[in-house]
């Protein structure tokens, strides 16, 4: 199991904004109106460009203010990329041992996906130092919580399917944090230029957060 320390930003943070966006300019403006909204954990993706350009300039703009990691990691190569950029969490869809091993060399927090009993035993004895579920949407806050039955000390991320709505389901279920993708910034809002939206959905996903803690 990893230390508890190595996780206490995740914890903290609750929620990991999971960034698809279609350009720097976009992917920049967005993680602004993100931190403006109370989210401060940010996943710059492989499907946004140029992701190790996007998180030095994140890193730049907002320096402590931003948690940072990198996503989508599924070729040689990515992991050191983007941990020399700065990221200090890295995350894989799934769970290859070549590429996880690729990841835990760099130092950073590493979560590894997976979806079944077996996956996440896979995933927990290559290192993971968290699970990230994926896609959650499968089986919803009730499936979380059965994977609880069998792996109590795992730490699990949620992601796909987490919305304002539901996310004190989740950390009922037993999350230690939820990762959020189009729900929380949306490919429209981003693609129409329209930050006053993410902005405001942060903060009714910050909020969310907030109730479902008791505070």
């Amino acid at each position: 199991m990893p230390h508890p320390d190595r996780l206490l930003e995740l914890r903290e943070a609750g929620i990991v904004a999971v960034l698809r966006a279609p350009n720097t300019e976009a992917a920049l403006r967005a993680v602004d109106a993100l931190i403006a909204g109370g989210i401060t954990a940010i996943e710059v993706t492989y499907s946004t460009p140029e992701p190790a350009r996007v998180i030095r300039e994140i890193i730049r703009n907002h320096g402590d203010a931003v948690y940072i990691g990198a996503g989508t990691i599924v070729h040689p190569g990515q992991a050191r990329e983007v941990a020399e950029a700065g990221a200090r969490f890295l995350v894989s869809p799934g769970t290859a041992p070549s590429l996880a091993a690729e990841m835990i060399a760099t130092g950073g927090v590493v979560m590894l996906g997976a979806m079944t009993p077996s996956e996440v035993m896979l995933a927990t004895s290559l290192g993971a130092d968290a699970i990230k579920i994926f896609p959650a949407s499968l089986g919803g806050p009730a499936y979380l919580g059965s994977l609880r039955g069998p792996f109590p000390e795992v730490p699990l991320m949620p992601t796909g399917g987490v919305t304002a709505a539901n996310i004190s389901q989740w950390f009922a279920a037993g999350a230690i944090a939820v990762g959020a993708g189009s729900d929380l910034c949306s490919p429209t809002a981003m693609a129409e230029g329209d930050w006053d939206r993410i902005e405001a959905t942060a903060r009714s996903f910050s909020s969310a957060l907030a109730e479902a803690r008791g505070r």
